[in-house]
């Protein structure tokens, strides 16, 4: 029995009905959809797990050697022991194709980088391969590591190190100049050239001395007290060589990582 035949002007009545607009849109959605879940797949970067032990350099390609990743370590971990405010660097080869900004905020906020209330956190996220750093800023210091001083130290007294592939150099004056920023005391010139560097090292001395001085006092007080009710002593002074408490490894004060939040204020740049 042969099938009833179909009049070609009744099926072309039928798709006419069709609404193609929709059509055409929903396809395009699915297309784009895949589209971008195959880019995730393929570019986004997996931020590591929170360590059990929070430092402040996790130098994930060796960069460094150890001497200049201990140097860096200690200075910012008794900058968070004398002021709270913890700065953390984080050194990858590449961000597989995000943006390094992107990445930085949301790696600074889900390891909470800085204290919960005050939002203290300061995240430096360098891209080797990349040619990329960022330099990300917690709710808490925005008003004083600004947007504009973060891309002004950025370009000024980082990437002329890297330029040279001095990636130690940058780090240490980048992170100088981020402490002096939030300390209020950065001024920066219109040209990095023009910068007397004998002075600059001279005040930044001065200051080291400062907190020295009083991170000692401080802890002096806290060994008499902890010695009288059986507790331990954490040493280590701002920019001193001693350690708090956890030997060369370093490790933040206060139980590390407080919870700090980020929003996406500061800045980045390449070389």
């Amino acid at each position: 029995m042969k099938s009833p035949m179909v009049n070609p002007a009744t099926k072309f009545s039928i798709l006419s009905t069709w609404p193609w607009g929709l059509v055409r849109r929903v396809i395009l959605t699915l297309t784009m959809a895949a589209l971008v879940s195959a880019f995730d797949l393929f570019a986004q970067y997996k931020i590591p797990e929170k360590p059990d032990i929070q430092t402040s350099v996790y130098d994930y390609i060796v960069l460094l050697s150890p001497t200049q990743k201990r140097h860096l370590e200690q200075k910012l971990i008794n900058y968070a022991d004398s002021t709270s405010t913890q700065i953390v660097i984080a050194i990858i080869s590449s961000t597989n194709g995000e943006n390094i900004d992107y990445l930085g905020t949301n790696w600074a906020h889900d390891w909470g980088i800085g204290q919960g209330k005050e939002d203290n956190g300061v995240f430096i996220l360098l891209a080797k391969d990349d040619r990329k750093i960022s330099i990300k800023t917690g709710y808490g210091v925005e008003h004083l590591l600004t947007d504009a001083l973060s891309k002004r130290i950025i370009e000024q007294d980082i990437i002329p190190f890297f330029k040279q592939d001095d990636y130690f150099g940058g780090l240490d004056q980048g992170t100088n100049s981020v402490i002096m920023t939030l300390m209020g005391m950065y001024q920066a010139s219109k040209s990095s050239e023009k910068e007397t560097s004998i002075g600059k090292n001279i005040f930044i001395f001065l200051i080291v001395v400062g907190f020295l001085l009083i991170s000692r006092f401080r802890n002096r007080n806290s060994y008499h007290t902890l010695g009288r009710s059986g507790g331990h002593y954490r040493g280590g002074g701002f920019f001193s060589g001693g350690s708090s408490g956890r030997g060369n490894s370093g490790g933040f004060g206060g139980g590390g990582f407080g919870g700090g939040g980020f929003g996406g204020g500061g800045a980045s740049g390449s070389w």
